[in-house]
């Protein structure tokens, strides 16, 4: 493993055990074995490095989610129990993934101030609309992106709020039964009166 490597693995480390706001340099090369100069050499500054480390965290428990959600649900299993089990399994994932997800939130903060973070994260999010909208069976026809676009927004939207909640408070986040039976209820109260 070369210096990159091992300042990325020293950073992603610092990420999870102290936060980007309070990780230093030292710590990154501390944990790292590398030296002050290749930060600088490989990344240009400490905050760069930051950044493509919570960047890969991300990108690694997003991977993860995929993994979760490719495995099979039963074919005869009703849609809205596919979607509750699905959910579950997502937020089954958070408790093992907790540094990516608050290092994720980090990222969110930071980019105000860093635009090639937000570039980096708008881009990120628009690859996770169309793997989520296909994950979770968008009915989009995949055409013009459109109404594929718009579901998958709807679970990016899902899946951010649910981790906040989860974060904040674990024991009394939603399940997926609750998201569930939260969906049913609001489509129940707009549809439409014959």
């Amino acid at each position: 493993m070369g210096h990159r490597e091992r300042l990325l693995a020293g950073a992603k480390r610092c990420l999870y055990e102290r936060g980007y706001g309070r990780t230093t340099a030292r710590d990154i090369v501390e944990a790292s074995g590398t030296n002050l100069a290749s930060i600088g050499y490989h990344f240009g500054t400490k905050e760069a490095l930051l950044d493509a480390a919570m960047m890969e965290a991300v990108g690694e428990w997003g991977e993860e989610v995929g993994r979760i959600l490719a495995t099979e649900v039963d074919e005869d299993t009703e849609p809205m129990a596919r979607f509750e089990e699905m959910w579950d399994r997502v937020i089954g994932s958070f408790e093992a993934h907790r540094p990516a997800l608050v290092a994720s939130f980090e990222a969110f903060l930071r980019a105000e101030h860093a635009p090639e973070l937000r570039g980096r994260i708008s881009a990120g999010h628009e690859e996770a609309r169309s793997w989520l909208a296909a994950l979770f069976g968008s009915t989009g026809d995949g055409q013009d992106g459109g109404r594929d676009r718009t579901v998958g927004s709807f679970y990016l939207a899902l899946l951010n709020g649910l981790m906040v909640q989860w974060m904040l408070d674990p024991d009394r986040a939603p399940s997926g039964r609750d998201v569930a039976d939260a969906l049913r209820t609001i489509t129940e109260d707009i549809r439409p009166e014959e």
